[in-house]
C-alpha cells in the first residue's frame, strides 16, 4: 500500500511539473528600439538643446561672472575688502572653480536627468503596451532581448507591441 501511495505521489508530481512547464511562455523585446520609434521621441533632441540653451548655459555664464567678480574683490588692492569678506570669498572661490572645471560633467548629468524625465512617460506607455500584449498572447514572462543569449524569433514581441502602439515599423533590408 505504501509503495502504491509513493508511486501515485511521484506520478502526480511529474504530471504537475510538466503541466507547469507547459504553461510557461517566455517572450522578449528590445524596449529601447520601440521607444525610439515612438513619435514623442522625435522632438526630444530639440527639447534637450533648448533646455541646455535656456537653463544650463545661462547658469554657466552666471557662475563664470560670479567667480570673476569674487576673484576681483578678493584681489582688489585699491579698495581691499574687510577680512571677514575675504575669508568668506576664500571659502567660495574653490567651490566655484570646481564647478567651472567640472562643468562638462555637470552638464552631462543635468542633460541625462532631463532626458530621463522626458522619457519616463514614453517608457511607461511602452511598458503598458508590453503588459497588454503579454496578457493577450498568454506570455508568462517578457525579458529584454539583451538578457537572452538564444531565443527563437517567434517569441520576439516587438512587432506586436509596435502594432499595439500603432507605430510605423521601418522596412529592414537584409
Amino acid at each position: 500500500m505504501k509503495k502504491i501511495l509513493i508511486v501515485l505521489v511521484l506520478a502526480s508530481g511529474v504530471f504537475f511539473s510538466n503541466n507547469a512547464a507547459a504553461q510557461m511562455k517566455i517572450g522578449y523585446i528590445r524596449i529601447d528600439d520601440i521607444v525610439g520609434l515612438m513619435p514623442e521621441t522625435a522632438g526630444l533632441d530639440s527639447l534637450l538643446d533648448r533646455y541646455q540653451a535656456d537653463s544650463i548655459n545661462p547658469q554657466y555664464a552666471q557662475i563664470i561672472s560670479l567667480y570673476q567678480y569674487k576673484d576681483s574683490v578678493y584681489k582688489d588692492s585699491v579698495r581691499p575688502a574687510p577680512a571677514a569678506v575675504k575669508k568668506q570669498i576664500e571659502q567660495e572661490l574653490p567651490q566655484l572653480l570646481y564647478q567651472i572645471q567640472n562643468w562638462q560633467q555637470i552638464v552631462n548629468q543635468a542633460l541625462q536627468a532631463k532626458q530621463d524625465e522626458l522619457l519616463a512617460p514614453i517608457y511607461r506607455k511602452v511598458y503598458d503596451a508590453v503588459k497588454a500584449v503579454a496578457k493577450e498572447k498568454a506570455y508568462s514572462h517578457i525579458m529584454t532581448k539583451e538578457a537572452m543569449l538564444v531565443a527563437p524569433d517567434a517569441d520576439d514581441i516587438s512587432l506586436l507591441v509596435a502594432a499595439k502602439l500603432k507605430l510605423n515599423i521601418p522596412k529592414q533590408t537584409k
